[in-house]
């Protein structure tokens, strides 16, 4: 997700000032709670002892299955099931399933919610990846990061799905595999379905880990029968129990029917009447419709039955909506009430949902709500549209828009609820609800939607959001065509939506060309356009390396925001977003102490907010990160971002991408982890690739040119840097014949370009490790004094020290010192460290050398020894990668916890094959092949890829295989 398109909940202020109804934008309820709710039972409810016994004892199995027709108690076993669970110490989350649910956004954030309602923890991680993209990848991450969140969690939890036969959609079957597949001891998943679960199972059935229950299960017993009717209808002989059931054939709902027949026409049932009853054949849901028309809809009261018929309209209804739907000019809802709960004590399949606030929620039996729907559908068509508009007009008084269009829909008022969506799109917005926003707008007529230009912008803004680059540039094409002249507003957003996709797209040029446009806004221009073109502006300004006007937008911005009430805190057009980029101002020009100081109080402030600034968190722990690295502090920037990282490919641009996961790769190869190290810069090269970032590639490329080096890998080293030299030239013609040839912008400032940067330092690098140093020095000097002029002093400081080291090797005592001095002089001034100890594997021991010839100030004396401190770890310790001793501890019970998939990957991790080429070896996805990883590493007692090889060479796992287990190498070099 883009950092500049979302805002949170402090800016609800924004919202109209009378909006329909009389709700307030702050208490929309996207999500409706009666669905995550074990539905409670009644004094009526049949109880299944034996049944619920019997999956009480099964428990520890990872799956439960109850399918079978309509009406067999499915919904109502279940539920007795996860109650009886409570005392035994399992937690439930309970997820009702509806149509509307087959959609994988929505059946997600409902599956999140319902997790977050046992603890919020579990879900946390999930919750920031849902938002981020729904395709493939996006949905895998998600459920592999809820699987780490019940990990974590240690209690034994239950994910109940009700009716999972609505869920038909394809994405949404897959991520349940996942889910089934990657589930861990402590998960247990029980789905209650109509039809045949649409899961491959094989499996756990050959490990015995389901309870699967069908039709032949769920039959009523002849004792449950007998007791169910004493319960209904008084004394009721065994024999005359016993042929109803058979009548039946255990059907719940058949034999609930015919004791409600019975008891209508007597209060004891004698044989006489229930042999008249037998003549009947209620086995199935046409009969049950034939029989309950007849039986009982015809006997009730006119009121009654009016007031189911209409209930019948909603998925869930109570006694102040009944009240409403019945459009009475006197509401009477105290006997709305009083008749809803005699209905439930009737036991007339009316099934109480749960309580909020002062109101209980019901539901209608599926097959009394089909069989009452037929007849509300033989109302005309006006009386139809009668009762959803008196639905909608209540649903959106108690803040449930998703309900409230729903029904506008229904009662044919499209206009209605697309001008709802409007009113209601900034504050789904700024409540993190893009999603909710989408599938909204999904459910209007598409001429209804390109109709408003308003929900275009929102969809175009929903576009960026998800990445989805291509369609946002469509959409954005398409409304500026579509604009009318006197727009401005609108025709502002656009621009600045359309600055952000250049951003996004690392079109730095483009972006730079709006910038006049961007400068001068029209005067009716909302706060959240605003506050993203704040940021985005700033942006533009560091990439000319303008840093103090970068600066000093979010300064004014501040100060507006605090003359102008609440600030706007959270992600991409807020303030904690914008504070990120002054910090990452002075980090570019090389003050990373400064730096230092704005991240750590922008995470502080933004995990305090929770979620609705998590994006600023994520952002603002991967430029920590990166300070925490320069201070050569690298477990601390380890243990920040790594849990981030998922999150953060999909929550920033990629510059801050860019920088997160070359930290990643920097602190790994600091360790001594040198898999490790190429792993997380195979995954920004695939990164760029996939997205077609030149820049990221770029960058990757020159670090593994940098880093064969150091292996002394040259050949491997020109290849990359032959790609990398191919990458800038094309990228070079382009801006020649496209988006410009000049680096230089008006101001005159020269402009930083990432991509020709890499390829240059690249070269140098090869240059000066094939002793072509002549060349080097000149490229050197070239490449520090660009730099200088586009204000990166952070990169002249190694720039001069790489110098130093050829002047040395060239025999240039007086420049080489020269320069180690600028070099130190500036290094301390900005507070770096890791830049000059990365500078050439030589630039320690010049430093020393040169400390050594002539007395330095005490301030530079001091500097140097805390470079030396920070120095690489003795050959020994990263040999074993700082965790020797425990390796020497290790004993073969790790080889014995690894499955046989997860011993196939380590064999192919030992050829140092990356993720990707694991996971096409294999036939997996890549995130499958990472959450095998994770599982190794946790079974193996290690960190990372390097430990776990040295791990498993320790444990002689070479010498198992030819024992004959498994083929594979552990030697990386087979």
């Amino acid at each position: 997700m883009p950092w500049w398109s979302m805002e949170t909940d402090s800016s609800i202020s924004e919202s109209p000032a009378n909006p329909p109804g009389g709700v307030s934008m702050a208490t929309l309820k996207p999500l409706v709670s009666s669905k995550l709710a074990v539905p409670r039972s009644n004094k009526r409810t049949l109880a299944r002892e034996a049944l619920t016994a019997r999956m009480l004892a099964e428990r520890r199995r990872r799956c439960f299955v109850l399918q079978s027709p309509a009406g067999y108690g499915k919904t109502t076993e279940l539920a007795a099931w996860c109650r009886a669970l409570a005392p035994l110490g399992y937690d439930v989350a309970w997820l009702s399933l509806d149509e509307d649910d087959n959609d994988p956004g929505v059946w997600l954030e409902y599956l999140l919610s319902s997790v977050a309602r046992v603890d919020a923890a579990i879900s946390r991680e999930a919750t920031l990846l849902e938002d981020f993209g729904m395709d493939q990848d996006g949905v895998e991450r998600t459920v592999i990061a809820l699987v780490r969140g019940i990990v974590s969690h240690r209690r034994e939890l239950v994910i109940a799905l009700d009716d999972l036969h609505h869920l038909t959609d394809p994405r949404i079957l897959e991520a349940l595999q996942w889910l089934v597949d990657y589930a861990p001891a402590n998960l247990h998943l029980a789905f209650a379905s109509r039809g045949p679960i649409p899961l491959s199972m094989d499996r756990l059935r050959a490990h015995d880990m389901t309870l699967e229950l069908n039709m032949g299960d769920l039959r009523l017993s002849a004792d449950e029968a007998e007791g169910f009717l004493k319960a209904q209808l008084g004394d009721v002989d065994a024999a005359s129990a016993r042929r109803l059931n058979e009548l039946t054939d255990g059907w719940v709902s058949g034999l609930q029917l015919f004791s409600l027949s019975l008891r209508k026409k007597r209060r004891a049932a004698t044989s006489g009447a229930i042999d008249m009853a037998i003549q009947e054949q209620v086995r199935d849901a046409r009969t049950f419709a034939l029989f309950f028309e007849r039986e009982v809809l015809s006997k009730l009261a006119p009121a009654e039955l009016d007031l189911l018929t209409r209930a019948a309209a909603c998925d869930r209804f109570c006694a102040s909506l009944c009240t409403a739907l019945l459009a009475r000019d006197v509401p009477d809802q105290a006997g709305t009430l009083s008749l809803l709960e005699r209905l439930e004590n009737d036991n007339l399949f009316i099934t109480p949902l749960n309580r909020t606030g002062q109101e209980t929620w019901y539901r209608l039996h599926p097959l009394l709500q089909q069989t009452l729907l037929e007849r509300f559908e033989s109302w005309s068509e006006g009386a139809q549209r009668a009762v959803h508009a008196c639905a909608w007009q209540w649903f959106l008084a108690q803040g449930h828009l998703g309900e409230a269009v729903h029904h506008a829909l229904k009662a044919g008022e499209a206009a209605q609820a697309a001008a709802l969506i409007e009113q209601f799109a900034q504050s789904l917005f700024l409540h993190g609800q893009m999603r909710t926003l989408a599938a909204l707008v999904r459910q209007l007529p598409p001429a209804q939607v390109q109709s408003s230009l308003t929900l275009r912008i929102w969809m175009a803004r929903q576009q960026l959001f998800h990445l989805e680059l291509a369609a946002c540039a469509a959409s954005l094409d398409a409304l500026e065509a579509d604009l009318p002249a006197n727009a401005a507003a609108d025709a502002f957003t656009v621009l600045v939506l359309r600055a952000a996709l250049a951003i996004q797209r690392d079109h730095a040029v483009t972006a730079i060309a709006l910038l006049p446009r961007l400068l001068d806004p029209p005067p009716t221009a909302d706060r959240v356009t605003l506050a993203g073109r704040n940021n985005v502006v700033s942006w533009i300004y560091m990439q000319r390396g303008e840093y103090e006007q970068a600066r000093d937008i979010q300064f004014a911005a501040q100060a507006d925001g605090a003359s102008g009430g609440a600030p706007l805190l959270g992600t991409g057009a807020g303030s904690l977003m914008g504070r990120c980029f002054v910090g990452l101002s002075y980090a570019l020009e090389g003050q990373m102490n400064q730096a230092e100081r704005i991240y750590r109080a922008v995470l502080r402030e933004a995990e305090r907010h929770g979620r609705s600034c998590n994006q600023a968190a994520c952002v603002a722990a991967a430029l920590l990160s990166e300070v925490l690295y320069e201070q050569n502090q690298n477990e601390a920037a380890r243990d920040l971002l790594e849990r981030r990282v998922d999150v953060l490919e999909r929550v920033a641009v990629s510059d801050v991408v860019l920088r997160g996961l070359l930290v990643l790769s920097g602190a790994r190869w600091a360790a001594g982890h040198r898999l490790d190290a190429f792993a997380w810069l195979e995954r920004l090269e695939e990164i760029g690739v996939a997205s077609g970032l030149p820049r990221v590639l770029g960058v990757s490329l020159a670090t593994q040119v940098f880093r064969r080096l150091a292996l002394g890998e040259v050949s491997a080293a020109q290849a990359c840097l032959e790609r990398l030299q191919a990458l800038d030239e094309d990228a070079e013609t382009g801006k020649r014949g496209g988006e410009g040839a000049a680096h230089e912008p008006a101001s005159g400032t020269a402009l930083f370009d990432g991509l020709h940067f890499a390829a240059r330092a690249a070269t140098v690098r090869f240059l000066i490790a094939t002793g072509d140093l002549e060349q080097a020095a000149l490229r050197l000097d070239a490449l520090a004094a660009w730099c200088e002029a586009c204000g990166r002093f952070g990169l002249v400081a190694p720039l001069r020290l790489q110098r130093a080291v050829v002047d040395r090797r060239l025999a240039r005592p007086a420049p080489a010192r020269a320069n180690v001095m600028e070099a130190l002089r500036l290094g301390h001034r900005l507070g770096l460290l890791r830049s000059l100890l990365d500078a050439d594997p030589s630039a320690l021991e010049l430093i020393g050398e040169v400390a050594r010839e002539a007395p330095l100030d005490p301030v530079l004396a001091f500097y140097v020894e805390r470079l030396h401190a920070a120095r690489p770890p003795c050959a020994e310790s990263v040999e074993t990668g700082g965790n020797g001793k425990a390796r020497r501890r290790a004993t073969p019970a790790g080889i014995k916890a690894l499955s046989e998939r997860e011993m196939d990957v380590v064999g192919l991790l030992a050829e140092a094959l990356s993720t990707k080429k694991i996971a096409r070896t294999l036939g997996l996805s890549p995130e499958t092949v990472k959450w095998h990883l994770t599982n190794i590493y946790g079974k193996l007692g290690v960190s990372g890829r390097d430990e776990a090889v040295e791990r498993m060479r320790d444990l002689d796992w070479a010498g198992q295989q030819e024992s004959g287990t498994r083929g594979g190498s552990l030697d990386p070099a087979a």
